[in-house]
């Protein structure tokens, strides 16, 4: 069953704030595969210590920072 999906919108909000994807992993001290993968929106689960990081870091709340998509209903795709 599809419960739609979540997506991190990092890449959108280093942008408006002209913060590089280097600064941020040496500022925050994460692996750049790491936030390479969590950018495409390739992850299974999400690390709460993360999203508090990037929140903080980026001044952002978590609604910004995170978007939930509700699955399309099938009558919707017609």
């Amino acid at each position: 069953m599809d419960y739609g999906k979540v997506t991190l919108n990092i890449e959108k909000i280093l942008k408006e704030k002209s913060i590089s994807k280097n600064r941020l992993c040496k500022d925050l001290d994460i692996l750049r595969p790491n936030l390479n993968r969590y950018c495409r929106n390739q992850f299974q689960r999400i690390d709460a210590g993360l999203i508090c990081k990037l929140c903080y870091y980026l001044n952002c709340s978590i609604d910004e920072l995170i978007t939930y998509e509700s699955p399309r209903k099938e009558n919707e795709d017609k």
